[in-house]
């Protein structure tokens, strides 16, 4: 085992020297121009406003002291692979030769050159917590604050389940208990808390029109937008991916622990895990709400963290920061969808995906074939935390797109049976030698080629943000929302844009420690 900074993986090494199938370029030089040749491609994307098996390893893993082990970490039997302990202190990540925890090196390095091959930026790969596999752009990306879009989704569940844990939110309460006085009509403050993080809440939604004003940083106030919106389900009873429920549900949990949102989320959550304040930026709308629904941009080697937090039942180094009870939640299908818990997809079926280009239910879970305790952070072109606790597996990736697929929902990342997703964990499953797992099955098409206009691109909902149409808040904007004024658009956005933060001119992203 051994810690500290980024290492060169076997990945890298095959990438550098073109070793024997890996069809990469032969010469540091070569990986060096294929880095910037990625960075400035990823620049293309945005401007044009569109949206590896770790070696060097010093020395195996040492007997662990059970009397120390993380409370809710993946216990390990006798004779079973060891498990590392989660950094503190500032630390790294613990590393481990894959063949000490149970994984056969060359096909965890099959596994991480697939997910390079498909536009994916940043590849991490842990077993028992153990940083096991690294992908050949990291040591660029590594530090790139890259927006987390629908996974940001996850971060306020998991922040509502901290103030759960502290006593300050209760998940069954309406969520008039946590408003002001005036926030919303009788019928949209008895929304429960619930609802919100089971995006249940019966809020109009239309997924592009909802996104496309943030997108821009138009937004007046995406919270009374929200309550802005007519209830077309009673709450409770019908699941449809928004983007408005989570931004509510941002300033409930705000109302809740009675204090701003990111100042709180840096405190009980992102310190204890090891995330520094310099690590992510998280955009507000021009009121200064939170965003829930996406735009947080955060590094990959931060974004891990949160990973590792759920995977190890929302313990870190024995401090229970959110409750086992939670996330037993958390990770529970809910019956309006069986592949949904708190704002994270799970392991089972039927699947209703987001509403892109409508809204459809799928016979296949998302992680088809794989234990049931699987489950995941998703985010739009697939930045996502793959964790199944029972296997002591994680990976976190991100990149922009990858799916291959004959259906237009999959490529654009919007079906919950992703082809890359799958393949990619299809691969990684196969690398386990102790215990072996069933292969899951090779990836299989469902289609979803119905449109839904209205739900997809909403004219009333698109013109809220303007005080146009019949969604509009009184009183509410692109000039004013209530008494206090609103800031210019795009004059606070840390020089992230859609879909990353870009550096300076001159700066490059140091690498830290991972």
């Amino acid at each position: 085992m051994s810690t500290g900074g980024p290492m060169e993986t076997s990945v890298e090494k095959r990438w550098h020297r073109g070793g024997s199938g890996s069809g990469m370029p032969g010469s540091r030089e070569s990986t060096r121009r294929l880095r910037r040749g990625f960075a400035l491609a990823a620049t293309s994307i945005l401007a044009a406003g569109t949206f590896a098996g770790a070696g060097s390893v010093t020395a195996p893993l040492a007997a662990a002291d059970p009397a120390e082990e993380p409370a809710g970490a993946v216990t390990i039997e006798q004779g079973q692979p060891e498990q590392c302990a989660v950094p503190t202190d500032g630390a790294g990540y613990a590393s481990a030769n894959p063949a000490d925890v149970g994984i056969d090196q060359a096909k965890l390095d099959d596994a991480i050159v697939f997910a390079a091959s498909r536009l994916r930026i940043n590849v991490q790969v842990f077993r028992n917590n153990c940083l096991i596999g690294r992908g050949p752009l990291n040591d660029t990306t590594d530090n790139l604050k890259w927006n987390l879009w629908s996974s940001t989704k996850s971060v306020i569940a998991m922040l509502a389940g901290i103030a759960n844990t502290q006593g300050k939110l209760d998940v069954n309460a309406p969520i008039g208990t946590h408003l002001e006085p005036g926030e919303g009509d009788e019928a949209h403050r008895a929304i429960t808390v619930r609802d919100l993080l089971t995006q249940t809440s019966g809020l109009q939604q239309s997924i592009v029109s909802e996104g496309f004003p943030s997108g821009l940083d138009l937004d007046p106030s995406a919270s009374k937008q929200a309550l802005g919106l007519p209830l077309i389900h009673e709450p409770g009873t019908f699941f449809e991916s928004t983007q408005r429920g989570p931004d509510l549900l941002a300033h409930v949990v705000e109302r809740a622990v009675g204090e701003d949102l990111q100042q709180y989320a840096q405190r009980e959550l992102f310190d204890p895990i090891g995330v520094g304040a310099d690590s992510y930026h998280w955009s507000r709308d021009r009121s200064g709400n939170t965003y829930g629904f996406a735009f947080l941009y955060m590094a990959p080697l931060s974004y891990s963290r949160l990973g590792m937090l759920l995977a190890n039942n929302g313990d870190w180094a024995g401090r229970q920061i959110i409750s086992a009870d939670y996330m037993k939640q958390l990770r529970t299908p809910t019956e309006t969808n069986r592949c949904y818990g708190f704002l994270v997809w799970v392991n089972d079926k039927p699947c209703t995906a987001p509403t892109i280009p409508s809204r459809k239910t799928y016979a296949v879970s998302p992680f088809e074939g794989l234990p049931d305790d699987a489950f995941a952070m998703v985010g739009a072109l697939q930045q996502n935390n793959f964790m199944i606790p029972s296997l002591g597996l994680q990976a976190t990736w991100n990149g922009v797109l990858g799916d291959v697929s004959p259906d237009p929902s999959t490529v654009l990342s919007a079906n919950s049976n992703s082809e890359l997703a799958r393949t990619f964990l299809r691969k990684l499953v196969a690398a386990y030698s102790n215990p072996t797992v069933p292969d899951p099955g090779a990836y299989e098409p469902t289609f979803n080629l119905d449109v839904d206009i209205n739900n997809l691109a909403n004219p009333a909902v698109l013109g809220q943000p303007f005080g146009l149409g019949p969604f509009a808040v009184d009183g509410c904007n692109e000039f004013s929302c209530g008494e206090e004024p609103l800031r210019a658009p795009l004059s606070d956005t840390g020089g992230c844009f859609v879909l990353d933060c870009i550096p300076a001119p001159g700066e490059v992203p140091a690498p830290q420690g991972s």
